[in-house]
């Protein structure tokens, strides 16, 4: 039986931005959590609300979950991690991930042909510039170093950061969801940051973490609903599956829809994509089944989620990431998982 870490998962902001970055953050490191973590979509950066919580804490690691591939080139990528980690005194985990073809396309301009080969390159990279033992090159055919392809003058050369890093062993961890690019991620990070987990459904995940290396982290995020209504208590839970299965993805390709799939309910999930393409949103989050929700989450009273607690401590995942900013919230989580 495993012990959890926690970690505090803000995700990407919304319309607005939020008040309580730093504030939660701070409980959070109170706590003893072991991390803050913020996202990015197609709003807000992950890197600049991690670096203002950072000047802000003096503890918890600092992880991004996830930088986009496409919105930055790994060089781009590695030197706000070294930067960020100087800053913090060697707290940055790099979560990366490839997000899906609307958004590399449409958001980032970007072809999303090849993710595996590129997520590959890109991490050599990155790991390159971090290690500073020699210029930084890279024959592939996707981040090319020295770039030679049209429009180059031919003087690119070979260079290694001016500024030594803290660190050459940033951790970085992927977010994947497919099994071949979770395989990916034993092979090559240092960790792994899965969307929807289920303990109770080991399986789904086996063969693909067969690989991993010893030292290995999962941190999983996890919505928290402290409710003596468990069916109440699900409900943000089945908003935001019936959002990113319904509608994060193109109805011919849907990297969330396809998860669900694999996870045993693959009827239920086209259903909620049909439903939620018609523009009937609410009655595509009613099909969202209680099960798969309350499998992937963790809700209603207090006991409940204390026993809940247990089948997670006998998963490879070795930690939490809370998605929740209730002060509350967190102290109990603190309280049960110490």
């Amino acid at each position: 039986m495993s012990t959890l870490k926690l970690g505090l998962q803000l995700g990407y902001w919304g319309a607005q931005r939020p008040d309580d970055l730093v504030p939660i953050a701070q409980e959070a490191e109170r706590l003893g959590f072991d991390s803050v973590w913020t996202a990015e979509a197609w709003g807000s950066d992950a890197f600049t609300p991690l670096a203002w919580i950072g000047a802000h804490t003096t503890r918890i690691r600092l992880g991004t979950s996830v930088v986009q591939l496409s919105a930055r080139t790994p060089t781009a990528t590695a030197m706000a991690a070294l930067t960020l980690d100087h800053l913090s005194n060697g707290r940055v985990i790099l979560g990366l991930g490839v997000s899906g073809p609307q958004v590399v396309e449409g958001w980032y301009g970007q072809p999303f042909s090849k993710p595996l080969a590129r997520t590959r390159e890109y991490i050599d990279v990155i790991r390159q510039v971090l290690r500073r033992d020699a210029p930084v090159t890279n024959p592939g055919e996707h981040y090319p170093l020295p770039y030679t392809g049209a429009g180059s003058w031919g003087m690119g050369k070979p260079l290694r950061s001016i500024t030594h890093p803290l660190r050459a062993d940033v951790p970085i961890f992927l977010g994947a969801e497919g099994p071949k690019n979770v395989a990916l991620a034993a092979e090559i990070a240092d960790g792994w940051l899965p969307l929807y987990y289920s303990p109770y459904r080991n399986e789904v995940y086996a063969k693909s973490l067969a690989e991993a290396k010893p030292g290995f982290e999962i941190a999983q995020f996890v919505m928290v609903q402290i409710n003596d209504d468990v069916e109440a208590a699900l409900m943000p839970v089945k908003s935001m599956l019936g959002f990113y299965i319904g509608g994060m993805g193109s109805k011919k390709r849907n990297f969330h829809l396809e998860l669900m799939s694999r996870m045993g309910f693959e009827a239920e999930a086209h259903k909620i994509q049909e439903l939620f393409f018609e523009g009937k949103r609410a009655e595509a989050i009613a099909v969202v089944p209680d099960q798969f929700a309350d499998e992937i989450s963790l809700v209603g009273p207090v006991e409940r989620i204390r026993d809940r607690l247990e089948a997670w401590k006998e998963t490879p995942v070795t930690g939490l990431l809370l998605a929740n900013r209730d002060p509350e919230t967190l102290r109990t989580m603190a309280e049960l998982v110490s």
